[in-house]
């Protein structure tokens, strides 16, 4: 099995933006003009569809070619994971997949590849979800994850509760990998964000929940094999009775998107956007701690878009 040491290479990146977006409470202002030649740790995004403004998003980021390369292959990873149609919102939103697939086969990509460990039966999760659909329709392929075939043991050198796990052949052999969270309540973990939705891509989640699950989320998260770029989906989102998606009436249309190379970061931002503090939400609070990245909004450039 191929596997590398995550590299990132910062690329300068311009952006139009409209009005500031407020991620909850946190509403600064940028504190000077960034040059073309800063890249933003951060860009985030309201207002709009989910395939509109990932193109503004992914534009303002250094674009997918930042990312991808020719001829490489990419993994997409949303949350598939329950038997509900879009409306519903406990999975990733279809359109800003397909989008975010086009995306890579224009920067280059040779093929591209999605993928779910689904709580539901994944079939039914695939085609309810409308994802297999998009994937299909932007040339890209649907793989399974229910057989225990599919993962390879590694280890977690830094873990503390996580001293090892099963993790899809995918993420280790693909090239690229990109994480797409719905951001959305859930009932063991607060919310849902993008180092939470790395539970879909190992194979026993149970360990996790038996011993410390916020631990063992922080402790995968400093698993060398790191997501390339992170984006997390707030088209529409459950507030309450997370994650499978009871009823629409849990559902707000919030129109906005979050896109961030660091899973802390995102993930704290993605908390203030939901109205929450990212401190108590134990897994972004440890995982600051463990240095995967940081929580403190005020050290980040970030670039606030309003569609």
């Amino acid at each position: 099995m191929r596997r590398r040491e995550f590299f990132r290479k910062s690329i300068g990146a311009g952006v139009a933006t409209g009005a500031a977006l407020s991620i909850g409470g946190y509403n600064k202002l940028w504190a000077h003009t960034y040059s073309s030649s800063e890249a933003y740790d951060l860009v985030a995004v309201k207002g709009g569809e989910p395939d509109v403004m990932f193109d503004r998003a992914i534009s303002a980021i250094g674009g997918m070619g930042r990312f991808v390369k020719k001829n490489q292959t990419v993994v997409v990873k949303p949350n598939i994971g329950w038997d509900r149609v879009p409306e519903r919102a406990a999975n990733t939103n279809p359109v800003l997949i397909g989008r975010i697939i086009e995306h890579c086969f224009n920067a280059g990509a040779r093929e591209v590849f999605v993928f779910d460990h689904t709580s539901d039966t994944w079939t039914k999760c695939y085609k309810s979800s409308g994802i297999e659909k998009s994937v299909k329709d932007a040339g890209g392929k649907m793989v399974p994850g229910n057989t225990e075939n599919y993962y390879q043991e590694v280890t977690i050198p830094k873990g503390k509760k996580l001293k090892t796990t099963k993790v899809h052949e995918l993420i280790l052999g693909s090239d690229v990998f990109i994480n797409v969270p719905v951001l959305k309540n859930h009932t063991s973990t607060k919310l849902s964000l993008s180092m939470k939705n790395l539970m879909g891509i190992v194979w026993d989640r149970r360990y996790w929940h038996r011993n410390d699950l916020h631990q063992c989320i922080a402790d995968y998260a400093t698993f060398y094999r790191k997501p390339d770029l992170n984006i997390i989906d707030a088209y529409n989102v459950i507030m309450k009775n997370g994650p499978q998606g009871v009823s629409v009436s849990d559902v707000l249309n919030m129109k906005s998107q979050l896109v961030s190379t660091d899973m802390v970061a995102i993930d704290a931002a993605a908390a203030k956007l939901f109205g929450m503090e990212p401190n108590i939400v134990p897994h972004i609070r440890i995982a600051d701690e463990m240095k995967v990245g940081t929580m403190d909004l005020s050290q980040l450039n970030i670039g606030r878009i309003k569609v």
